[in-house]
């Protein structure tokens, strides 16, 4: 399936997918924001990150900030921090370089390694949508921890592919029917600034009353 313009989601919706679903439904499909001290910071270095257009020469490398980025397949648009351009025999050509140069994805984030896959998922989609705009296999990519200031290898395996491409699949699905999801189990809502607009702890209580409805419901139909 290939997705028009119109239809194209936000490639940043992955890591709060893969986060929490009802948190990327909050923001993606009823259009909430709250921002607090780990939102402002993430913003504000992402800012600093994409703030340079210029290209850099360092380390054997071309580096390019801040270019656009889109897949019909995905049906997903957004922008890559850093790409770093490496001399590769199945790379592309680079206008005013000679030969020819493998991308490589390099996503910023704030904090320090999570447990989940959500930011390896957000820089294995922008890696197949460079692979869809550059014609390109690309392997792997890095992230960046502002925190730890450590880089992390992350590479483009069959199972993340395919957990990106389920992910962008669900998301329009999603979009599509309106409904936002429930509240997962085991996510941790502490420090989300969607907690007190998607009040977790009073949805969870409505959900077991529901549940419990349900049930009663349906065994007082079987034994009727």
């Amino acid at each position: 399936m290939q997705y028009g313009e119109d239809d194209l989601l936000a490639l940043s919706g992955l890591q709060h997918y893969f986060f929490c679903k009802r948190q990327w439904a909050l923001i993606h499909v009823e259009e909430q924001w709250v921002e607090n001290v780990l939102t402002a910071e993430g913003r504000i270095l992402h800012e600093r990150v994409d703030n340079s257009k210029h290209i850099e020469y360092r380390e054997g490398a071309i580096v390019e900030r801040s270019i656009a980025l889109k897949s019909a397949e995905l049906g997903v648009y957004g922008v890559a921090d850093v790409v770093e351009f490496f001399v590769s025999d199945s790379g592309i050509k680079l206008s005013n370089e000679p030969g020819l140069w493998m991308p490589r994805p390099v996503e910023y984030k704030r904090g320090k390694p999570k447990a989940g896959i959500c930011d390896r998922a957000q820089l294995c989609g922008q890696a197949m949508c460079m692979e869809e705009l550059y014609g390109v296999k690309i392997e792997s990519g890095d992230l960046f921890y502002w925190q730890t200031r450590h880089r992390m290898p992350v590479m483009f395996d069959q199972d993340l592919r395919t957990a990106v491409r389920y992910a962008c699949m669900d998301m329009h699905n999603i979009l599509e029917t309106g409904i936002t999801p429930a509240v997962p189990d085991g996510v941790k809502c502490d420090n989300c600034s969607l907690v007190t607009v998607c009040v977790p702890k009073v949805q969870k209580k409505k959900s077991g009353k529901v549940g419990r409805y349900i049930n009663e419901y349906i065994h007082g139909g079987e034994n009727a």
